[in-house]
């Protein structure tokens, strides 16, 4: 992928990744929905599968933003976007990130579940920001109650 980009654009594109998590950790439908493609498809399968259970892979921009509406309803979250990398061309990226995400039950925060998921992210632009199309979440380690996710 080429390099010829102005300096500001990879930040631009971690912005994306940036107002996906602060969209799911300040319950911001619209600024969650802001960071996702129309058709955006999001994989949790990987961590899922490691944590013991299972998630479908989500299609469309509000489908999304419902589903992890609904399923972190019950759940304080912190996410902690590090170590991005980007790469650029033309009017698509691909970008790699560490995230880490803390949750703890609402009624409950003596019990926790924290995940440290590797993000592997499709994005385009869309007018003067970037976007989400794909995103497939593997987990590296997680520590804590896995039941949190659930909400038990």
């Amino acid at each position: 992928m080429t390099s010829d980009f102005p300096a500001a654009e990879p930040l631009a594109v971690v912005d994306a990744l940036y107002r996906y998590a602060a969209g799911i950790d300040l319950r911001d439908h619209d600024l969650l929905a802001s960071s996702l493609a129309e058709d955006a498809i999001s994989d949790f399968r990987p961590a899922a599968a490691k944590a013991g259970f299972e998630y479908p892979v989500l299609q469309g921009r509000d489908t999304l933003v419902s589903a992890l509406s609904a399923s972190l309803a019950g759940i304080d979250t912190t996410h902690t976007v590090s170590n991005p990398r980007v790469w650029l061309e033309g009017d698509t990226a691909r970008m790699e990130a560490l995230v880490e995400a803390q949750h703890v039950p609402q009624d409950d925060h003596s019990r926790h579940y924290m995940m440290k998921n590797r993000y592997d992210i499709d994005l385009c632009r869309h007018g003067d920001a970037w976007v989400i199309q794909r995103v497939v979440v593997d987990n590296v380690w997680r520590i804590g109650d896995p039941s949190v996710l659930a909400g038990v």
